[in-house]
């Protein structure tokens, strides 16, 4: 038997032309054969008929679970779960009346053996009988023919192998019309407005075609001066209402040319303007205060400004906190001390959830950049292009610390993207002019109206503004930003208060900190900050932790006089490297939740060729095999998702953590072995030439990689000298047209010279890979030695499944402008995939029909109903490098009136993102109680936690207002210990430093 060394799983190929079918009657039989950790299976081909079939295809659908490894006799390629077989020379001939027999296809098999799904041979059932129904054809690009107020719509009709049934028209996104021919009239239009068409098939089995080629036109203008107004719509009735918003619905109102809006008021200010075709007749103010009376009314409008009468009024008194606020308060988060009223329940439910809608029990959290303005000829990604109904969260990315040590977007003015640009002629980013400001801040804010259950957060910092900020010209100031700032309390107040005033004036609901790194590893984060963090690596996270606890209390302090509760988030790394210099991530009792940012976990600033964002560890990553790391730490990985989580997980509850996504690609070209260039390397042929903060510009023994460019790295940064920087960076829309073949019509924007650059030019062919393993895809270009990592339908999938079944808070995304949809109508009608929210939508529609996530820290361990005040504090790390094994002194510090005598036990919990060979170095007794996880976390750590027991020496005791402390070891990162329970005298206490509800 011939067998093919090679590898494929679910969605690792693309699919090719079929060839042309025979014409013989051909069925297949699947047989499976259990081989103990894996499975053979195979395909039989039966030829039934008197004709002898001179080839095959055959096509299945791979189950939950499956893949495939070797194969023999055929060439399977795959799509997403679609299995597309064709024969080799020694069976694509089968006889009359014979079959593929001992030259059958067949394959190694992983998961489970069931059968695979829809299985067809030559487009028919592999079991025989009638071929399968298909869906229509896509009709013909629609004709327009355009009126004042409507436009009439035909097109070439769809066929179908049984009957098409009907058309459905799409205005946009939105169905508008549904009809039984191939022509259709949409009315109730604005006049001298731009409007987008398709049209999808239906046939009689209810399957819909893909979509027509799209069409844009615009409606005639009046050629009459329209001066009559609306009618009065009806009066408003209540329909829901909370503490903080009341939903209304109307009587809808009639005009002589088209109703275009409906203005809804509060007294006598517009509180929100609903608009569409035609515009829908109910909405939710949000934004109020609790057990306070509001009267509304609504007065209608259309396209030529005439407004009509106000209805009638409602006045309605919205619902009372509850009086104890504290219920609400999430398990573990800090109170801050002398602030009384803090509207926990404004946010939170009783049960210490967020509440974010009724579709909406996880987060879908999207960084929303500033820069995607369209002004330098790229494409632009406006407030109006998010999808509002799908997400929860929206990071405005990014404010930065100004000269001043202030929270600052810049001077406002016209062309200031925050405050002061305008888009003339985009739909939908028209000005409201209710706000005194401009820019993306008014469009964030008129589409909140819109979604009151959408909040938004501002964003500090990022990779280029945490040590310093990019002035009004784009040239950054070299401040040291965080670093400085965070250096002493008098320069944490100034900025604290401004992002308090910050927030407040311009609408946001909380402030979100992307300090890239408060770490002890010796020159972390970006190059151009090292001569800020390098001299400071000892006391950057205690400037950290005073950071945060500072800016907690700030918030409260504003929340309790605003009646508002505003969040504080922070974006934290993901690597364990980086981890080792934070200590033991001690501002965690500070944050609302934490987005890890578990992307960038492997990329060109090395040789090492691996995953951008592995959801799990796989036992062979070069990186960990070079240093070592899996014989030193148990066989534990320490740069994946599912590592990053537990790390977190051992101080804070699974809903107060979020898995971040990278909506984009980072690559390496001239990769030399590993499998279809994972595991292999591709250092930078000159060394001399390595980007600052790789190689030997810091003193590394480990190469600098060698990154993609040109086609493969769209969305490109440029070095100070105007060079682009290689790293293979690109939107996971430009991913997809590679790995079908297509340039993209767009590359030109992005600043690609195609015409004379050949690295500019599409060359070689991009095959999709998978690792079911580390749910990491990839696309390998064999005739370039191009390795590009991402994320797709497939991986997304499963690590949304990950965070439903871990009980995670939600996904954090960076950033939607690189999420995805197929455009038929762009590239001259040919198509291509372009911006927009293909894998957001999978993400939302898998958390709507989740269970709540994860609220308590102790998870489901029962913990004493009593607390007694003692504080337990980590401290005495060494720095950078030094901190191994990490050794750090834990201080008990007894803060109530009661003596902890000897022999008392102190239990508590760490991650199992470290191994369970914690040890302690001063007397005590350690003991492991239980263990999570033991052994390599190659698919993922099994469980949550170590729990550890102290037994306080009996020559000793622990009196009111004593400390006493013991010298730990252990191996890998953990953030700060949790769940900590006394024993003594037959009675057990939680520790009050732990914020229980």
């Amino acid at each position: 038997m011939a067998v093919v060394c090679a590898a494929a799983t679910v969605g690792m190929t693309t699919v090719g032309t079929p060839v042309a079918h025979a014409a013989a009657s051909l069925s297949a039989k699947f047989t499976a054969a259990d081989r103990g950790t894996w499975w053979q299976g195979g395909y039989e081909v039966k030829n039934t008929g008197d004709t002898a079939a001179t080839t095959w295809t055959l096509e299945f659908d791979l189950n939950s679970g499956q893949s495939i490894g070797n194969w023999w006799n055929g060439t399977p390629t795959v799509s997403g779960g679609h299995v597309t077989v064709r024969p080799s020379s020694t069976n694509a001939n089968v006889p009359a009346g014979g079959t593929t027999g001992g030259n059958s296809f067949g394959f190694v098999g992983m998961g489970p053996s069931t059968p695979p799904a829809n299985c067809k041979i030559n487009g028919n059932p592999c079991e025989g009988g009638p071929p399968p129904d298909t869906p229509p054809t896509a009709p013909g690009r629609p004709v327009a023919t355009p009126d004042i107020t409507s436009v009439a719509l035909t097109w070439t009709a769809s066929t179908d192998d049984k009957q098409v049934a009907g058309y459905d028209v799409y205005q946009g996104g939105a169905k508008v019309r549904s009809v039984t021919t191939s022509a259709a009239t949409v009315d109730g239009l604005a006049a001298d407005t731009e409007y987008t068409f398709t049209v999808k098939a239906r046939d009689s089995a209810n399957q819909e075609s893909a979509s027509s080629p799209a069409t844009t036109v615009r409606t005639l203008k009046d050629p009459t001066p329209d001066t009559e107004a609306p009618t009065t719509p009806g009066t408003p009735v209540v329909t829901g209402k909370s503490a903080t918003g009341v939903t209304l619905q109307w009587g809808a109102s009639t005009d002589n040319r088209v109703v275009t809006s409906y203005e809804v008021h509060n007294g006598d200010t517009l509180a929100t303007t609903v608009t569409g075709t035609p515009p829908g007749t109910t909405t939710t103010v949000g934004g109020l205060t609790e057990d306070t009376e509001y009267t509304f009314k609504v007065r209608a409008g259309d396209g030529a400004g005439n407004r009509s009468a106000f209805s009638g009024t409602v006045t309605v008194r919205t619902d009372r906190q509850p009086t104890d606020q504290s219920a609400c308060r999430p398990d573990g988060l800090y109170r801050s001390p002398g602030v009384t009223g803090v509207p926990y329940c404004s946010v939170y439910d009783t049960d210490g959830r967020e509440k974010m809608g009724a579709d909406h029990p996880r987060r879908v959290i999207g960084y929303f950049t500033s820069w995607r303005t369209g002004r330098n000829g790229a494409p632009a990604y406006l407030a109006n292009d998010i999808p509002w109904d799908k997400i929860t969260h929206i990071n405005y990315a990014f404010a930065h610390i100004d000269g001043q040590g202030k929270v600052s977007v810049g001077t406002p003015g016209p062309d200031n993207p925050a405050l002061g640009m305008q888009w003339p002629g985009v739909a939908g980013a028209e000005m409201d002019p209710s706000y005194s400001y401009k820019g993306h801040f008014n469009l964030l804010n008129k589409f909140k109206k819109q979604h009151p259950g959408v909040k938004t957060i501002l964003s500090i910092g990022g990779w280029a503004e945490t040590g310093g900020y990019l002035d009004d010209n784009g040239v950054r100031q070299a401040t040291g930003g965080f670093y400085t700032m965070a250096g002493s309390q008098a320069g944490i107040n100034t900025f604290a208060d401004s992002a308090v005033k910050f927030i407040r004036d311009y609408g946001f609901d909380g402030v979100d900190i992307d300090y890239e790194y408060a770490t002890s590893a010796p020159s972390a984060g970006n190059p151009d900050d090292f001569a800020f963090s390098n001299p400071r690596r000892a006391t950057l996270m205690a400037g950290y932790v005073n950071l945060m606890r500072t800016l907690r209390q700030k918030l409260d302090a504003a929340a309790a006089a605003d009646g508002k509760y505003y969040l504080l988030t922070a974006a934290t790394s993901a690597s364990g490297w980086i981890l080792r210099g934070s200590e033991s991530y001690q501002v965690t009792p500070y944050l609302d939740y934490a987005n890890m940012m578990t992307y960038d976990l492997h990329g060109a600033w090395n040789q090492f060729v691996g995953p951008l964002q592995a959801l799990y560890d796989d036992g062979t990553d070069a990186e960990m095999k070079h240093w070592n790391v899996y014989g030193t730490y148990s066989g534990i990985g320490y740069l994946n998702g599912d590592w990053a989580y537990h790390h977190l997980r051992g101080a804070i509850q699974s809903g107060r953590i979020n898995l971040g996504l990278g909506y984009y690609s980072r690559g390496w070209k001239g990769v030399t072995g590993g499998t279809d260039g994972l595991w292999g390397t591709s250092a930078l042929p000159n060394q001399n030439d390595c980007p600052e903060g790789t190689g030997g510009k810091i003193g590394s023994t480990v190469p600098c990689g060698d990154g993609a460019i040109g086609i493969d790295n769209l969305w490109h940064d440029l070095d100070k000298t105007g060079k682009e920087v290689p790293a293979g960076v690109n939107p996971v829309w430009h991913f997809k047209n590679l790995q079908e073949g297509r340039q993209g019509s767009y590359i030109t924007q992005y600043g690609l010279t195609p015409d004379t650059d050949p690295a500019d030019r599409l060359s070689g062919t991009y095959t999709r890979k998978y690792s079911s393993s580390m749910a990491a895809p990839w696309l390998w270009n064999n005739d370039k030695k191009v390795y590009l990592s991402t994320e797709d339908d497939q991986s997304v999938q499963a690590k949304a499944d990950y965070v439903v079944g871990k009980g995670l808070g939600g996904i954090m995304i960076w950033e939607l402008a690189g999420d995805y949809a197929y455009h038929p109508g762009r590239d001259g009608g040919r198509g291509e995939y372009f911006i927009g929210d293909t894998l957001t939508t999978k993400i939302y529609n898998t958390f709507r029909t989740a269970a709540p996530y994860g609220n308590l820290k102790a998870g489901t361990r029962a913990m004493p109903a009593q607390t007694l005040n003692v504080q337990a504090e980590l401290y005495g790390f060494a720095v950078g490098d030094a901190n191994y094994p990490i050794s750090p002194k834990l201080k008990f510090t007894n803060n109530s009136t009661t003596t902890i005598p000897g022999g008392a036990t102190i239990e508590f919990d760490y991650g199992t993102s470290a191994p369970a060979t914690m040890t302690q170095q001063t007397g005590w007794t350690l003991s492991i109680v239980s263990t999570g996880h033991t052994g390599p976390n190659t698919g993922g750590l099994k469980g949550d936690f170590h729990r550890v027991r102290l037994t306080v020496p009996t020559w000793e005791s622990i009196a009111p207002g004593q400390s006493k402390e013991v010298q730990l070891r252990y191996d890998l990162p953990i953030a700060s210990p949790s769940n900590f329970t006394v024993t003594f005298g037959g009675q057990s206490y939680r520790m009050a430093f732990d914020n229980p509800r």
